[in-house]
């Protein structure tokens, strides 16, 4: 393990064990500042964040682009607040740490005993959300999560997540997908980020206007297990409470190839997720490449 991984891991197990202990109020305050400091830095996580804005917001002035993006940053660090402190909070403030709209999809898709994918997009809490579902739902769920580095901080964040009710499988290992199909075929719940492809193998959809790819799993496992396939999308507002809604379901197209249905869900969902994000903008924690233009080396972006 490089210096800079210990560093990162030894950065991620202080705010675990000492960001719970903080009262609510110190813990929203420390994260501001945090939040205001790195914007006013402009990094690169900063500039891709603004720049990814951009494409939300297209006749957004530098002006309103650089709001949105303290106001990104301020939303993102909210998420790392709450995630610090989730292990502390008692069952009912997980309860009441979220409301949902049009939650019948999700519920009824559940009592039909057939399996339910939900996927999200990178807004809001998404860790939040699912600690609600394991609480206040009672069902639990299998998710993926992408296998960082150093392999310690990939332990913490799985270790965090089973302590919230999730089981959590690893991104890069071939067995997840079966291992998703079964928990679907035995009528089980599946919850997967979806707005940004890890693999370089997704599908190619039209997002915000332009071309990016995005994972075909949540498209693929409805095809193959009978499963209901639900997009949510999260956002905050000026509350303690995160707000959620769950979209209808995606229907798997009756005509067409196995990649011509995939890529007619995942142009649904990638629409799904577009609302959702052009309504909050300032929710949607990507700081990353995200569309095809920007993930190519030549154009020379942050």
């Amino acid at each position: 393990m490089s210096a800079g991984e210990r560093l990162t891991d030894a950065l991620y197990g202080l705010g675990w064990s000492t960001v719970k202990k903080l009262p609510e109020p110190v813990a929203v305050r420390l994260g501001r500042t945090i939040a205001d400091l790195a914007w006013k830095q402009r990094g690169k996580g900063v500039q891709r964040l603004e720049s990814n804005y951009a494409r939300v917001v297209p006749d957004a002035s530098p002006e309103r682009l650089a709001e949105l993006s303290r106001a990104g940053m301020r939303s993102y660090l909210r998420y790392w607040m709450e995630s610090f402190r989730l292990p502390a909070w008692s069952a009912e403030r997980v309860k009441a740490g979220f409301v949902a709209k049009d939650l019948h999809y999700l519920t009824d898709g559940l009592a039909a005993g057939k399996g339910v994918v939900l996927a999200l997009p990178h807004l809001a809490n998404w860790d939040l959300a699912g600690a609600w579902v394991t609480t206040k739902l009672e069902t639990p769920f299998t998710t993926v999560a992408e296998r960082l580095k150093p392999e310690t901080l990939y332990d913490r964040f799985v270790a965090y997540r089973e302590g919230l009710g999730m089981e959590v499988l690893p991104h890069s290992d071939g067995s997840a997908f079966g291992t998703l199909a079964r928990r679907l075929r035995d009528g089980g719940l599946v919850c997967l980020v979806a707005d940004r492809d890890l693999s370089a193998s997704g599908v190619q959809v039209r997002f915000f206007g332009e071309a990016a790819r995005m994972p075909a799993g949540p498209a693929l496992l409805a095809q193959q297990t009978g499963a209901l396939l639900l997009p949510v999308t999260l956002w905050y507002d000026d509350s303690p409470i995160m707000r959620g809604r769950v979209h209808p379901p995606i229907e798997v197209p009756e005509a067409g190839t196995r990649a011509e249905k995939t890529s007619v869900m995942t142009q649904a969902l990638a629409d799904a997720f577009a609302s959702g994000i052009a309504d909050h903008p300032e929710d949607w924690h990507m700081l990353q490449r995200l569309w095809l233009a920007d993930l190519d080396p030549a154009k020379g972006s942050p």
